[in-house]
């Protein structure tokens, strides 16, 4: 079974005269039970190629699927359905949003469906260790406490797929260990899929899959 396709994406940007080509016909598939890794240098198309997956921007050409249903050229309310009901998306940051304490910010895509799952928010939140950090805002975390809390709003809605872009960028080890014990558990154990951008040799341990991106195109390493 496939979570999540795309099939011969293409993504241009324009400055001036100038043509950008982030993505060169990249295709995918997410299946459960899958961890995939992508590697790729700065500016190799990383990023470009989770926002298309997450709905967050759109192809120029090619097709994105989710949960059988057509992600790419549809509406934003469209796509921010399909993000909300199938998706749990971490970029390298804005994950949080300010006002809101570390669990209501857990809770946030759970209480938009309809189905808050405090349980589940209270469980991934003591089991990156911010048990006791409940009530914090965002301004008062340090950028460990910062990523881990952002990885748990990606997760407790009990979403399909896991997209995050570099999640531990820049946390210690210990703050590493944690998510990437999560995120293993999410895949291996719940039966999810997930895309993960990292330089992280302990995530890169744990894949399934690792897959390069140079130029916009897949290559071998």
């Amino acid at each position: 079974m496939t979570l999540l396709s795309a099939t011969d994406l293409y993504r241009f940007y324009h400055v001036g005269d100038d043509e950008t080509r982030a993505l060169r016909g990249v295709s995918l598939e997410l299946r459960p039970g899958e961890l995939t890794v992508l590697l790729g240098s700065s500016g190799s198309g990383k990023s470009t190629l989770l926002a298309c997956l997450a709905g967050l921007d759109d192809p120029d050409g090619g097709r994105i699927e989710v949960g059988g249903e057509r992600l790419s050229r549809q509406p934003e309310a469209h796509r921010a359905r399909l993000r909300a009901a199938h998706l749990g998306v971490m970029l390298q940051s804005g994950n949080l949003i300010p006002h809101l304490t570390v669990l209501d910010n857990a809770l946030v895509t759970g209480t938009l469906l309809g189905r808050p799952d405090t349980a589940r928010a209270h469980a991934l939140l003591g089991q990156v260790g911010l048990g006791q950090r409940l009530h914090a805002y965002p301004s008062q975390l340090s950028g460990g406490e910062t990523a881990r809390a952002a990885l748990v709003a990606a997760l407790a809605h009990g979403p399909q797929i896991l997209l995050a872009d570099e999640p531990t960028a820049e946390v210690d080890a210990a703050t590493e260990g944690w998510m990437t014990d999560v995120i293993g558990e999410f895949v291996h154990t719940q039966g999810r899929a997930a895309l993960i951008a990292t330089h992280s040799l302990r995530l890169a341990g744990r894949a399934d899959r690792v897959l390069h991106l140079k130029d916009g195109r897949w290559t071998d390493a």
